[in-house]
């Protein structure tokens, strides 16, 4: 696998964590999820403002991504995207996670949610295996606009 390294985001390659976002969700959960519906992805550093978000760089291109958007004392993380050629043990999937679970807690969270289509089993093996259960929309942040599609929610209690 190649070499990466996790950054903290500062903006100014928007068109291009979107295009990584959007292709991983078509090619390879199946899903087509317009920018639009996305409204983040168009300017990603004011989205995150009250939270972080980080990307995985191999030499200068962006391989991998996640987010953390800050709701009261939860966090929800979002946009959890690697390329093919960088997932797998020790990749950066992992890597990106450690970083956004680091700042939660640093935060002194109390619980991080996320949403994630019903179809992505794979992404669910990776969040069950690190603690996460499913829970019931009503457990969301108040503030949190999940997705109106067919997602799981789930939580980690920090």
């Amino acid at each position: 696998m190649p070499g990466f390294e996790i950054i903290d985001y500062a903006g100014g390659r928007d068109p291009e964590v979107a295009a990584l976002i959007l292709s991983v969700q078509r090619e390879d959960v199946g899903l087509f999820v317009p920018i639009e519906e996305q409204p983040e992805l168009l300017d990603i550093a004011r989205a995150y403002r009250d939270g972080a978000f980080w990307v995985a760089l191999a030499g200068t291109g962006i391989v991998g991504t996640i987010g953390m958007m800050r709701y009261g004392d939860s966090g929800v993380l979002k946009k959890l995207f690697v390329r093919g050629d960088h997932r797998g043990p020790g990749g950066a999937a992992h890597a990106l996670y450690d970083k956004a679970l680091a700042w939660a807690v640093a935060q002194r969270l109390t619980a991080i949610f996320l949403d994630t289509p019903s179809v992505a089993t794979r992404s669910h093996a990776f969040y069950q295996r690190r603690g996460y259960r499913i829970v019931g929309r009503d457990e969301l942040p108040a503030a949190y606009d999940f997705p109106d599609r067919d997602s799981l929610i789930f939580r980690l209690g920090l």
